[in-house]
């Protein structure tokens, strides 16, 4: 196995920004730190999160309703402040992207608008492994429109998908699949994939909770119809933290589409004209509903920040280097071991989370834990995340997860 000496020496040349982040102490193992890498559930506080939100606090005590207009970032147009930064981490245009409400529910909004299922084109098509609520919003949008989810809803292996969108595409009425899967780590091909839902007639949208802040993206070039992601995994923005959400610039201002509105859902400039019917905006705001939570919104801000500062680009180089570096320490305790790796070998088709499959996979999570400070996550039955967040993930904590591994998991006889 590498040693932690090289471990050491590869962080000094590659460092990372480890130091912008909260790191939580070691629950068990010789090290203070932990081991961090359960980013891909919930992603670690900004340092700068805590003054930048009792900011917001104190001058709502200082102003009241005032703050409004009159707070160090005024609360009227506050959700403007998270449009350019959200826009460049998605590859986006300004209007076509939207910081509000929770992932599902904005799942919710867009296929009001884009679910519309007519004749034999009625099927959803989702990967046999999405993460469960976006299974039980497709599947609830079916009984919504009266229809059967167990036959609406079609589940398949990753690897299918395109050959079913080749061979049955004009009874799939959408494509709503993860851009990274939640469970495997698999990148899907997503230009590749759009491409083919709209060859099929159908409307394509994207799941990107583990995609968001993880990989490239280029939504606009890549022309889905919709997606929708969240903030509190690979965005750092803190527990149930507000989603985006993406409609492609050629569906705004289209009348003929249904839509859910409220008193954000109309223009900005006529909106306190206080009338009964609403103007929607030709963007992607037209689709807002509600008026933006400033304290939720914060923390998004703060994060939002670090990755202009940074970049997708430069963040996805070193998630190849890091990653890549865990698998190659995996390698070395797979023989005679019972672990297999899940994720694709390719770096191309991976965002930075690797998973095993290994034998009574909460129990190992736990004992890396308690006994090691190394914090993956489990999912039932035989499976455990591991995922190197290229912000404040380390070489050293890698060769600590192996190792810890390697101690816990004997070789088989």
């Amino acid at each position: 196995m590498s040693t932690e000496d090289q471990a050491r020496k590869l962080d000094e040349s590659d460092p990372g920004h480890r130091s912008l982040f909260h790191i939580p102490p070691a629950e068990g193992g010789e090290y203070p730190e932990s081991a961090y890498f359960a980013g891909n559930s919930l992603g670690l506080q900004p340092r700068a999160v805590r003054a930048e939100l009792v900011a917001e606090l104190d001058d709502w005590a200082r102003l009241g309703v005032e703050g409004h207009l009159a707070a160090n970032r005024p609360w009227l147009p506050y959700h403007a402040q998270l449009t350019g930064p959200a826009a460049r981490l998605v590859g986006a245009l300004p209007s076509e992207t939207v910081v509000m409400n929770s992932l599902t529910v904005n799942l919710h909004l867009l296929m009001v608008s884009f679910y519309r299922p007519a004749g034999d084109r009625t099927r959803i098509l989702i990967e046999d492994s999405a993460f469960p609520s976006d299974s039980y919003a497709v599947r609830s949008q079916a009984r919504y429109h009266g229809l059967e989810p167990d036959t609406t809803v079609v589940r398949l292996d990753t690897g299918e998908i395109l050959d079913f969108l080749a061979t049955q595409g004009e009874t799939v009425a959408l494509v709503l699949l993860g851009g990274v899967n939640y469970l495997t780590g698999e990148l899907l091909d997503i230009p590749a994939i759009t491409a083919a839902g709209h060859a099929a007639g159908a409307v394509v949208g994207w799941d990107l909770a583990h995609a968001a802040g993880n990989v490239p993206l280029r939504l606009h070039d890549w022309g889905p119809d919709f997606a929708a992601w969240c903030s509190y995994k690979y965005l750092n923005a803190g527990p149930g933290a507000l989603a985006g959400a993406f409609v492609h610039q050629r569906h705004h201002g289209n009348k003929e589409l249904p839509r859910f509105e409220g008193w954000w859902s109309t223009e900005e400039a006529t909106r306190f004209e206080m009338a009964p019917s609403s103007r929607p905006p030709s963007t992607v705001e037209a689709w807002q509903v509600s008026n933006p939570p400033v304290l939720a919104m914060s923390p998004v801000r703060t994060s939002l920040e670090i990755f202009d500062q940074i970049g997708i680009p430069a963040l996805r180089e070193r998630s190849l280097r890091l990653t890549g570096y865990l698998e190659e320490l995996l390698d070395e305790i797979l023989p005679g071991r019972p672990i297999t790796v899940l994720t694709p070998r390719e770096p191309a088709r991976r965002g930075c989370q690797l998973s095993l499959r290994v034998p009574d996979a909460e129990d190992l999570s736990r004992r890396l834990r308690v006994e090691s400070g190394v914090v993956t996550d489990a999912r039932k039955p035989d499976v455990v995340r591991i995922a190197p967040v290229p912000l404040y993930s380390s070489y050293h904590d890698c060769w600590r997860a192996v190792r810890a591994l390697a101690a816990l998991i004997p070789e088989e006889a």
